[in-house]
């Protein structure tokens, strides 16, 4: 069991719901980790998102949240404040159920005993490929808090020396 996995949530065909592959992405070019932490893109997870969240002993996501503030602002969010309200009726294809899975874990006493949610506000999640300027310029503040939470749990990550170029694949030209 890892004691942390870090993973980025979201869709690369839909605009800036595409953040937490990009940062994903920029994390394993910049940085080196320790074998028991996990990092992984786990794209647009549905059912199976409980059995991603139940192996591990820490979790830190990165994603696009709904929330008050301008396109590109970096909410931090833990599991206390993750789950004090009900879960809202999930709207679009988008919606990753994060809470639902939560409750559910906690129910079967498999909960996570650290959730940290590193969310950014979108601009746009409309079809489309790439990040819009302002939520482009959220990553490195959000790597930030991912690198921070990681030394916070005891499992600080390396600067790659030199770092490596992200594999954007998504967003080369064809």
């Amino acid at each position: 069991m890892p004691a942390v996995t870090v993973f980025g949530l979201g869709n690369i065909l839909m605009g800036d719901d595409g953040l937490g592959s990009y940062v994903i992405k920029v994390l394993e070019a910049r940085y080196e980790f320790p074998s028991d932490v996990d990092v992984l893109d786990a794209g647009t997870p549905g059912l199976e998102l409980s059995t991603i969240l139940e192996d591990s002993g820490a979790l830190i996501i990165v994603d696009t949240v709904r929330a008050e503030g301008d396109a590109g602002t970096v909410k931090i969010y833990r599991r206390e404040e993750i789950l004090r309200h009900p879960p809202a009726q999930r709207i679009t294809p988008h919606d990753p159920g994060l809470k639902e899975t939560l409750l559910v874990l906690e129910l079967q006493g498999e909960t996570p005993p650290e959730v940290l949610v590193v969310g950014v506000v979108p601009e746009s999640v409309e079809y489309g490929v790439g990040l819009t300027d302002a939520v482009r310029e959220a990553v490195p503040a959000a790597i930030t808090a991912i690198v921070d939470e990681l030394e916070r749990l005891g499992r600080p990550a390396l600067p790659r020396d030199p770092p490596l170029e992200p594999d954007i694949w998504w967003e080369r030209e064809p």
